[in-house]
């Protein structure tokens, strides 16, 4: 496997980019699966978790190195004070420039493992506001206030815009270019292999309070390559037109 991507390390903490389908911590039932702790506990010794990533995302997560730096950045995130940023590439064009978007989650009972909007469940929040639109998607900012288990991607869903591939909460599990290439040809005997085949979900930043210094620090992820990729696509082939409300068509 590829060594890991470290954005920032100290004595104190580590962050690192991490690639899609590598898991944040052991899985219970497999634990010789490859993930960042493990990976990072190979390096660095003694890791501290303090919040973790889908398999399927993307970019910035941060560890704590000692017992100390870990109960502070526990509060952190237990008080809602450190900053998430993520990015994501949605189906349709959102049309508002921002939105809260305040729907309580709880666990789908039909489906394990998933979660689901419920007036029973508990109160959940995620920020957006719209970076970039196309044709037929939009690239949305997304902050989520409270860290629910798969938060961004049911609150997408639930306002009718789901992650461009999202096998769990959308409709897609893969994005190819002949959907928006006009006349998209291949060569004689070769098969088309998807620009996306995961959720195109993004921990663009993060931002909090150094447990040592006390200072503010924010650690950014570039974008992976098929996240990029797919952008390409999209600005050259889904080109979003926007009509001013003057302009009449009969």
């Amino acid at each position: 496997m590829k060594q890991l991507d470290i954005l920032y390390s100290d004595d104190h903490i580590v962050a690192i980019n991490k690639p899609a389908g590598l898991l944040t911590l052991p899985d219970r039932f497999k634990s010789e699966l490859p993930n960042v702790r493990g990976l990072l506990m190979e390096q660095f010794g003694e890791i501290f978790t303090v919040h973790r990533l889908d398999k399927a995302t993307t970019g910035v997560i941060l560890f704590a190195r000692t017992a100390e730096a870990h109960k502070n950045l526990n509060s952190q995130f237990q008080q809602h004070t450190i900053q998430k940023v993520y990015h994501g590439i949605v189906s349709g064009v959102v049309e508002k420039d921002e939105m809260d978007i305040d729907i309580p989650l709880g666990e789908d009972d039909a489906r394990k493992g998933l979660m689901r909007p419920t007036a029973r469940g508990k109160s959940s929040l995620t920020k957006i506001r719209v970076k970039e639109r196309f044709k037929i998607a939009t690239l949305l900012e997304c902050m989520p206030v409270t860290g629910r288990q798969h938060q961004i991607r049911v609150h997408l869903a639930a306002i009718g815009h789901p992650l461009l591939v999202d096998a769990d909460y959308g409709t897609l599990t893969e994005f190819m270019l002949s959907t928006i290439k006009r006349r998209f040809k291949l060569a004689k005997d070769t098969d088309e292999r998807p620009l996306l085949a995961r959720t195109p979900l993004h921990a663009f930043s993060l931002t909090f309070i150094h447990p040592v210094t006390n200072e503010s620090q924010t650690i950014s992820a570039d974008y992976p390559k098929d996240i990029r990729a797919t952008l390409q696509a999209l600005r050259k082939y889904s080109v979003y037109v926007s009509y001013s409300n003057d302009e009449y068509f009969y």
